[in-house]
């Protein structure tokens, strides 16, 4: 991370249009590099606030999708290597992965995943005795493996503590805008989400509708669970992410256009899931259900790279969007430098 810098008169002037955790970490690291830094931002806290904050490039990744591990395990690099230099120690809630095989062919695929990460150069340790590393899951599972350097985060904690940090660099905050031409300043970035098409159309992002739920902790009950867990269960995948009074259990995935409604069906679904990985869950509290609307993209790569000779996109991350926060904001720093981050070849705006 650069060293920590104040704006002031006379720099270079940089406008970010989007107020989550891709706008943040931009405009934070923009600011730490000299950078007179506003953030156009609203009242909709956006995707950023309805996600289980995995930064999970091992167990996210899947035969055939190499450059998105690639991608990936470039960010989780940054989240060790100095991303997390100004938040508070409590915003990571697991520092492990355990991803379990509920059926024989949820074993076959997880055997599949495993020897491709190790084909790849990055083995994941493989188990027979899942319940042994956790011992809160259901009788009968078995197979699985760790993925021992990943993450999770708390993502409302990892956004305002971000915000508070721009806070502190002498970040400015606006209204958003409905037109590039209403923002004065040398270089825009345009990082808000599913709105990204509105401000410069044919952006290749779109909504896509994911439900989650958060469980909290209640006297009696079995403790949270010390690291994620990562399942599929009659071939729905779903996840259960530590916080620190409780659990956050996704996800749903279809395509519904804006809505943002938690559905019956869907809130059923993650409940059986989640239950039928980690039979204690059943007696934790349901305090939320909630629906966001992930920015995705055709190939599910992100969308970051320069637009013009003004504007720049960070946008279209999809569920990834805090694992690829570091590695976004070092992209973006690098194109407005002049000097491409590694990496970069893999995902410039298209």
């Amino acid at each position: 991370m650069a060293q920590e810098t104040r704006a002031g008169a006379g720099q270079r002037t940089l406008a970010v249009i989007g107020g989550g955790v891709i706008g943040l970490a931009v405009a934070r690291r923009a600011a730490l590099d000299g950078w007179s830094v506003r953030v156009h931002r609203g009242d909709d806290r956006g995707a950023s606030w309805v996600a289980g904050g995995m930064i999970a490039p091992h167990s996210e990744g899947w035969p055939g999708e190499d450059r998105h591990l690639r991608l990936g395990l470039a960010s989780l690099a940054l989240w060790h290597g100095g991303f997390l230099d100004g938040l508070p120690d409590g915003v990571v809630t697991a520092r492990e992965s355990l991803v379990v095989a509920v059926d024989r062919a949820d074993a076959a695929d997880l055997r599949t995943v495993a020897d491709w990460l190790a084909a790849q150069g990055h083995p994941v340790t493989v188990t027979t005795a899942a319940r042994d590393v956790e011992p809160l899951l259901a009788q009968g599972i078995r197979h699985g493996f760790r993925a021992e350097t990943e993450l999770a985060v708390d993502n409302r904690a990892v956004v305002e503590a971000l915000a508070a940090h721009c806070d502190r660099l002498g970040v400015q905050w606006a209204s958003p805008v409905a037109d590039l031409a209403e923002v004065d300043a040398d270089q825009v970035v345009i990082a808000n989400g599913i709105d990204a098409p509105r401000l410069w159309p044919g952006l290749p992002i779109r909504p896509v509708k994911g439900e989650v739920l958060r469980l909290r902790w209640r006297r009696g009950c079995m403790p949270v669970p010390q690291r994620v867990i990562r399942a599929r269960v009659h071939g729905r995948p779903v996840y259960i992410v530590p916080r620190a009074d409780g659990v956050v259990v996704g996800a749903t995935q279809y395509e519904h256009g804006r809505d943002t409604a938690p559905t019956v069906t869907g809130v059923r679904e993650l409940l059986d899931d989640a239950t039928a990985v980690m039979p204690a869950l059943g007696e934790y509290e349901v305090v939320e259900c909630a629906a966001g609307l992930r920015p995705m993209t055709p190939d599910g790569l992100p969308v970051v790279g320069r637009l013009d000779e003004r504007t720049l996109i960070a946008g279209g991350h999809g569920r990834n969007g805090f694992l690829l926060a570091p590695w976004t904001a070092e992209a973006i720093i690098g194109e407005l430098n002049g000097v491409p981050v590694p990496e970069a070849d893999l995902v410039g705006a298209r």
